[in-house]
């Protein structure tokens, strides 16, 4: 048994709880003493810092906590003991131990499922960054009992220096081919959950912007999305869709993003200079003029913000993935944009739309996306919906049945 088998589940979400109420006061002096180090490993502006942290603990409360487990498990007192299902006895116990592996941009990407492995009454270590936000959070977790201390810990390694095969699930974030190296030191009987790399998106119906003041405010939502993170993360706004037939084509809509992007920089200012992104930058607005000169798409930018956007680029490339960079394309159907991201290979994690036009949703699920959401919400993903299109807890779950009495 673990130590937090000795706590009710109640007990348990409670003290997650109230230790991420803790953090999400910006003046919290373990945050505090975390935020340059944050910034100085992510490259990431202070305010970004402050966003990342704010949504990050905001959205756990203990509502949300029991919403989430509740919704895969249907009763949570599973999770302390054996319940009567029928004609059978259900109990739900820990399946081991569990390593999470950070994220190396993402802030805070390992406490969500450290939240849920914790929950779930597991022994956990986490993979640290330099950053040491993981170590921090759980010393404020461990004052909230002392049972967190003996099963939760964050350590700091390099590459294979610490052994995986020990674990009984492994988390892991990265690209393809981290994920397979990872997979690879796990045992053949670990539970494997890998993160991979995603993009997000929006569209633009036709009939889903009519007037310049919904013009403006669906702009100024998918700018934040776009400016957040400096478009790094899975759910930073990469490319966006508009539909042909309707007031505003690609070219509009780009230029109502700039304006917006412009308004927004001083709200969240892009962070560390990286000359690599900043020469690949300049040789996309580069190319991108020439091929305006020759009649093929436009260039637009936003100084203040930074931001380059992109009209209508060559369908056989991949959009740019740069920071602050956006690929706006006309589109005639959603089946038009699914197939732009099916011949490009690019999965997606999130789509944010404009509209509310429920027969689309099907549409949209067909672009196998897990999460789709209005512009402006691309960055505060609910706990509630599960990450990847993966569940919260179940995975650091084993289940048993017995035979009613």
């Amino acid at each position: 048994m673990t130590p937090l088998e000795s706590l009710t589940t109640q007990r348990i979400l409670t003290a997650l709880a109230d230790a991420c109420a803790r953090w999400s006061n910006a003046d919290f002096p373990p945050r505090v003493r975390c935020l340059d180090a944050i910034g100085a490993r992510t490259g990431y502006s202070l305010p970004v810092v402050e966003f990342a942290l704010d949504t990050l603990f905001e959205s756990v409360t203990y509502e949300s906590l029991h919403e989430s487990i509740a919704a895969e498990l249907g009763d949570l007192a599973l999770l302390d003991g054996f319940i009567s299902d029928g004609r059978i006895l259900r109990r739900a116990r820990p399946a081991g131990t569990v390593c999470i592996l950070s994220s190396r941009t993402t802030i805070g990407v390992a406490i969500i499922p450290l939240l849920f492995a914790l929950a779930a009454k597991c022994s956990v270590t986490v993979k640290d960054r330099e950053d040491q936000l993981v170590a921090a959070f759980l010393e404020t977790l461990a004052q909230e009992h002392p049972a967190f201390a003996q099963c939760a810990r964050a350590l700091e390694w390099k590459g294979d220096a610490h052994d995986l095969l020990g674990y009984d699930a492994v988390v892991a974030f990265g690209d393809d081919a981290t994920l397979r190296e990872i997979r690879a030191a796990c045992s053949p009987t670990a539970r494997f959950l890998g993160f991979g790399s995603k993009a997000s998106a929006g569209y633009i119906g036709s009939s889903d912007v009519r007037v310049d003041e919904e013009l403006r405010v669906v702009a100024e939502a998918a700018a934040r999305d776009l400016l957040l993170y400096d478009t790094q993360g899975c759910m930073s706004l990469h490319m966006l869709f508009v539909e042909r037939g309707g007031r505003y084509d690609a070219q509009r809509v780009a230029i109502a993003l700039a304006q917006a992007c412009e308004s927004l920089a001083p709200e969240f200012p892009i962070g560390a200079s990286d000359p690599q992104g900043d020469a690949r930058i300049t040789s996309l607005r580069a190319l991108t003029a020439l091929r305006s000169s020759l009649g093929t798409g436009a260039l637009l930018t936003a100084p203040r913000a930074d931001a380059t956007f992109i009209v209508n680029p060559p369908r056989d490339e991949a959009p740019p993935f740069a920071s602050r960079c956006l690929a706006v394309f006309d589109v005639d159907t959603v089946a038009d944009a699914r197939a732009y991201l099916h011949d490009r290979g690019i999965a997606l994690e999130a789509l944010a739309v404009a509209g509310t036009d429920p027969s689309k949703l099907e549409q949209f699920a067909t672009m196998n996306v897990s999460r789709i959401c209005a512009f402006g919400e691309l960055q505060r993903p609910p706990l509630n919906e599960p990450h990847g299109g993966k569940p919260r807890i179940i995975d650091f779950l084993q289940f048993s049945i017995a035979d009613a009495p």
